[in-house]
């Protein structure tokens, strides 16, 4: 038994090296092989199915039980009012910090996939809003087509589910167990993933060449600098607005054992801990630590929004579309904040946010391996943005509910 065990913590520990290994493998099979390779495209179709299959039921279980959990906690209302504000706002700034950047340093060199599909007619702005967030039958919620409509279901059913006895209901115990069996089926889904990638990656080397793996070299190129200049710049600010120079001095002594402990392990959940006590090093209440940073965990993304403009600006360059324009800047801030607020703390829960990526920008399906890989090459340095920042976020509702003057009053730390 403890065998097992430890093979299992040994594949989660190591998952994005093996992960990437399979990618790189499959990269050299194509480029050895050429179009010899293709004929593992089955393979990698199957890892796609299966995600394409489990991500609609992924989303409105985890949804569902997460806000039917959290509204519970009606006695802090005022700091989970300000702690989603916190993520909304940071959100927005890592948006607006991004957008600079893919425009001086746009992340893809403009390949064109030769089998992308037509994208969608454009749409009226009162249709694509209707369209975004509503469908007309409920069938239609089924399709991972329609998944901000299926977010926002999910989110009004929780919330119903709340106020009929919440997650000690007999709907909410359900829902809760739902959720715990369909991200262990993602998990099993997972432990395929660098054999389906791999494939896909053979077969997408072998009919197009190896020029596309620089293409993912220039997003790293872009990417892991972007964040160490986000955290180097953005922290002390969010640091020094909570607490002063004394709220920069804590953040700086205590925000490197999370950060690394996110970056090593791929899982804000598991950096929980970590983050836990360094709040309490930083002078954190406890009732606020312990709501801002599960909830973190899952809503608070900043890493994740920064990937998931990169990863759209390069998607518009693959298919050879300009990135440009207030509207379609505007559409990108409001996806990257929505995916961020789906996205789950464990390793390969951005690919939720990656679908949502491709289905509101009316990507074709063989879009989703792209930016899916993307993901997985980014993961480590959002997660560490991510994980770490739920500690700067805490100390920043520390300073919404409790006055400027919190900091002053923690003696000892």
């Amino acid at each position: 038994m403890s065998k097992s065990e430890s093979k299992k913590s040994f594949f989660d520990r190591y998952f994005p090296l093996i992960l990437i290994g399979g990618i790189v493998i499959g990269a050299i099979i194509g480029a050895v092989f050429g179009e010899k390779a293709t004929k593992l495209k089955p393979l990698g179709d199957i890892f796609l199915n299966l995600m394409f299959t489990i991500v609609v039921p992924m989303v409105f279980v985890s949804i569902t039980s997460a806000v039917g959990s959290m509204v519970n906690l009606k006695r802090l209302g005022k700091i989970l009012g300000s702690t989603v504000a916190v993520f909304v706002i940071t959100g927005l700034i890592a948006s607006a910090f991004v957008l600079v950047t893919v425009n001086v340093f746009p992340p893809t060199a403009n390949v064109t996939l030769p089998e992308a599909a037509e994208m969608a007619e454009a749409k009226t702005a009162g249709e694509m809003f209707v369209s975004s967030l509503t469908v007309t039958d409920f069938g239609q919620l089924l399709s991972k087509e329609h998944m901000l409509p299926l977010i926002i279901f999910a989110i009004l059913f929780g919330l119903a589910m709340s106020i009929c006895g919440g997650d000690e209901s007999p709907v909410g115990k359900f829902f809760v167990n739902l959720n715990d069996i369909i991200m262990k089926v993602v998990s099993f889904i997972m432990m395929y993933a660098p054999i389906g990638l791999g494939a896909y990656f053979a077969n997408l080397i072998g009919e197009l060449g190896p020029e596309l793996i620089t293409d993912y070299g220039r997003v790293l190129i872009v990417y892991y600098p972007l964040v160490f200049v986000y955290m180097f710049v953005m922290f002390p600010i969010y640091s020094y607005y909570a607490g002063g120079k004394t709220g920069v001095k804590r953040m700086a002594k205590n925000i490197a054992n999370p950060a690394i402990t996110a970056f090593a392990t791929q899982s804000s959940v598991a950096a929980i801990p970590v983050n836990k006590e360094a709040c309490d090093k930083m002078g954190v209440p406890e009732d606020i630590s312990n709501i801002v940073l599960p909830m973190g965990a899952t809503m608070h993304m900043d890493g994740s929004v920064l990937s998931s403009i990169v990863k759209i600006s390069f998607l518009f360059g693959v298919f050879d579309m300009p990135f440009t324009g207030v509207s379609t800047y505007a559409m990108a801030i409001v996806v990257s904040v929505l995916a961020a607020f789906v996205l789950s703390g464990a390793p390969g829960g951005g690919l939720v946010g990656e679908m949502l990526i491709v289905s509101l920008f009316g990507f074709p399906p063989e879009a989703f391996p792209l930016i899916a890989t993307i993901g997985f090459l980014v993961d480590p340095a959002a997660t560490m943005l991510n994980a770490s920042g739920d500690a700067i976020a805490s100390m920043i509702v520390t300073r919404i509910v409790e006055g400027k003057d919190w900091v002053k009053r923690k003696v000892g730390i």
